[in-house]
């Protein structure tokens, strides 16, 4: 693995979106993961990420954990 993309998410699918689909034109040839940490969004974040973004391993919290120890978990997974 070159390289794992942490990105913690709380309420912002639209930015999420966006961000994915940057990240994954950016990674080119690299073998990389991508991993989304959402604290607990409540605006489809967590579906979205799965229906149109597949490869990306996401961690959907029940609450929201704030953005370390949300960091923490992805660290984790990595």
């Amino acid at each position: 693995m070159d390289l794992s993309v942490i990105i913690v998410n709380y309420n912002v699918r639209d930015f999420l979106g966006n961000a994915l689909r940057s990240v994954a034109r950016a990674l080119g040839g690299l073998e990389a993961e991508v991993i989304v940490v959402d604290n607990a969004s409540d605006d489809g974040s967590v579906a979205m990420v799965r229906s149109e973004h597949p490869s990306v391993k996401v961690i959907a919290n029940a609450r929201n954990l704030g953005f370390a120890a949300a960091n923490n978990q992805g660290l984790r997974e990595a």
